[in-house]
């Protein structure tokens, strides 16, 4: 049997997963009598953990919410996977969240035992973050316009178009994603009747916000994928179509989320959608991805390929300079 003070932590750790749990669970888990466990769970009390219980037979007791936050009690995978959270917030593109998570990253290490500190330290010197040119977003813009997804409040914003140009926006959000390098907002826009991704780098609500709304229904099954086609295909002036003869997941290694949208066919090959303001950049990225493809659209792309093979092969067939 447990000492009351080790048995009261495994009691907390218990409490912490957010569910019910009964006594005769309880005495079960800790091997402990029921009355035992009405007797720490008044101990919890004392030391001024807001534990709720729920008389009847589907009742238990469960943690509640309290003013304070109480001590995290983590196990061995839980708190690796906290710590390497915490070093990839130091990336996030979220300004000012980078030394807070530097400030708890150091709290955390520091109370590791050392089998721990060790697998930690292991992965922190293997991985190197790829900052890239991200644009950072305030954290206190992301919070007011998570606020608001969760009340289904409108949100009224000035945003800054892709040519810099000011614009005030009324919207109903819908759900924020994170590409890794941008954070974006999906939301029906009522000035367009429509729906639109903004970039929230770009982004400032204001304060007031709108009334209550009722959500529509979402403009596609996948969240993430609509954005990916938005911010790869959408904003650009041509938008291309090509069958790639390489597996989705091949592909999917050589270029990113942002660059356009893959699907894999039955027979081994795979369908890429992407976008550019230039023909040139198009045929650039196609030919780095190292595999043969067929263009299907736009047509401009066919024959600016043409020209530029026959430009690289006039180059490749000229005599080197002469000494």
């Amino acid at each position: 049997m447990l000492e009351t003070s080790a048995r009261l932590l495994q009691l907390l750790s218990l409490l912490q997963t957010h569910r019910d749990w009964s006594a005769v669970e309880l005495s079960a888990r800790l091997e402990i009598t029921e009355r035992t466990v009405r007797r720490d769970m008044a101990r919890l009390r004392l030391l001024g953990y807001p534990v709720e219980a729920r008389p009847g037979t589907g009742g238990g007791y469960r943690l509640g919410i309290g003013a304070a936050l109480p001590p995290l009690l983590l196990d061995d995978d839980e708190a690796v996977a906290v710590a390497v959270g915490l070093r990839g917030a130091t990336v996030s593109g979220l300004a000012g969240i980078d030394e807070t998570a530097v400030r708890a990253l150091a709290k955390l290490e520091q109370f590791l035992p050392s089998r721990l500190r060790h697998r930690v330290q292991t992965l922190n010197a293997a991985i190197v973050p790829m900052t890239g040119s991200g644009t950072v977003v305030d954290v206190d813009v992301l919070v007011a316009v998570a606020a608001a997804i969760r009340d289904h409040q409108q949100l009224r914003a000035d945003y800054r178009n892709h040519d810099g140009a000011p614009a005030r926006r009324v919207l109903e959000p819908h759900r924020i994603v994170h590409s890794g390098r941008r954070w974006y907002l999906v939301a029906w826009d009522l000035g367009r009747l429509d729906w639109r991704t903004f970039r929230l780098d770009r982004f400032m609500p204001r304060t007031p916000t709108g009334p209550r709304f009722v959500p529509r229904a979402a403009p596609g099954p996948d969240i993430a994928a609509y954005v990916s086609r938005g911010v790869s295909t959408g904003a650009y002036r041509y938008q291309c179509r090509v069958t790639i003869e390489a597996s989705a997941g091949l592909v999917a290694e050589r270029i990113g989320p942002g660059i356009g949208v893959i699907t894999g066919h039955d027979d081994g090959r795979c369908e890429l959608v992407t976008g550019s303001n230039s023909l040139d950049e198009l045929a650039l990225h196609l030919g780095l991805i190292g595999e043969d493809f067929t263009v299907h659209s736009p047509a401009a792309l066919r024959e600016r390929m043409a020209t530029l093979g026959a430009r690289l092969t006039r180059a490749s067939e000229q005599p080197g300079d002469t000494p």
